[in-house]
């Protein structure tokens, strides 16, 4: 995935309160060549020699929201009411979004809460988190998803186990790497356990080791100690002692309609591979009442959206829902569950708001 910066209203498939006068408006599809943006120039580029050679495919046209014909969009974000963020950092060639777009939030938490102005390591997460899909795909044997992806929340659970530490002790780039870069490294470690699981070694101990080296030499050694205002701590008292973060105080919500509302469900998306069930399902007006109530009161989320949408436009920073989708009239519980369900809307994007 690459890492896009949004400067206006993501305005995602979720709500039936928000109208753009769509009964007279009748937006269009226009056609545009795919230009080489900032993933294809700086960051392709920049980790050209950690990857494999690939055959260029001429470029397709694309077919996009015409945002001409749309009227009034925001042009900055400006226009906003903000809140205080660290600058939005390039995740590279890795499909580690989860973990930027929630290290972003947490580092906004202890601003809001200490007014300290923290930047913590991103692939300090993904390092372990790595780990812990080896373990669980050794005890499944074999049948639980080893991939990149994953979901918000698993930077919670990997505070509370593993800590964290500041991106300034590990940064995950290896001497002269600009930006990261784990297809091989993914390629290498899906490789191993394959084997692992034709030959039945279902050790553990030596999985997860030997992911670890894998990693290691991709990405170094992640430390166990660090010094922080001249005192050395462990991962997990970074957490608790210098960020004062609480990870119980922070849940996750969602609104399926398939699911039972006012109890906690699983959310089942591959990238869900631990298959955790504690995200509270809400009616879809609860759900949009909590998001806002949030921002407009001083806090920020992390959120799962899709950035595929014919109705981003990734040139000009903006999304919405087209009429020639669906008029926001009908936008509701049932709209938003059938793109779900027929994977025309995924959660493809981890973002900060």
């Amino acid at each position: 995935m690459k890492t896009i910066k949004l400067i206006a209203v993501l305005i995602l498939l979720l709500s039936n309160t928000i109208s753009f006068g769509q009964n007279t408006r009748h937006d269009q599809l226009q056609m545009r060549e795919k230009k080489a943006g900032f993933y294809d120039k700086d960051i392709m580029t920049g980790v050209q020699q950690y990857e494999e050679k690939k055959v260029e495919k001429p470029s397709k046209p694309i077919f996009k929201f015409d945002i001409n014909k749309f009227g009034w969009y925001p042009k900055s974000v400006d226009e906003f009411t903000t809140w205080w963020k660290n600058i939005p950092i390039s995740q590279g060639n890795s499909n580690t979004c989860w973990s930027y777009s929630t290290t972003s939030f947490f580092e906004t938490e202890v601003y809001r809460q200490s007014k300290q102005v923290v930047k913590i390591s991103e692939m300090f997460t993904a390092y372990w988190e790595t780990v812990e899909k080896a373990r669980e795909f050794v005890r499944t044997r074999g049948e639980s998803n080893f991939d990149e992806g994953s979901e918000g929340n698993a930077v919670v659970r990997m505070y509370q186990t593993y800590g964290t530490v500041p991106l300034q002790d590990y940064t995950g780039l290896m001497p002269g790497q600009i930006y990261h870069s784990h297809d091989k490294m993914f390629k290498e470690m899906k490789a191993y356990l394959q084997n692992v699981k034709a030959t039945n070694a279902w050790n553990e101990d030596e999985v997860t080791a030997t992911i670890k080296s894998i990693q290691n030499h991709y990405m170094g050694v992640p430390p166990t100690k660090v010094v922080v205002n001249g005192k050395t701590i462990t991962p997990k008292q970074y957490v608790t002692d210098v960020l004062k973060l609480n990870m119980s105080d922070y849940i996750d919500l969602t609104s399926l309609m398939n699911k039972p509302y006012w109890k906690k469900v699983e959310y089942e998306v591959p990238d869900n591979w631990w298959h955790d069930s504690t995200y509270y399902n809400v009616p879809l007006d609860d759900y949009m009442v909590a998001i806002k109530f949030a921002v407009r009161n001083g806090y920020t989320m992390m959120i799962g959206g899709d950035v595929s949408e014919s109705g981003f436009d990734p040139w000009n920073q903006v999304a919405v829902v087209p009429t020639y989708d669906i008029p926001s009239e009908y936008i509701d519980e049932n709209a938003r569950l059938l793109r779900l369900l027929n994977g025309s809307t995924t959660d493809d994007h981890g973002m900060h708001w």
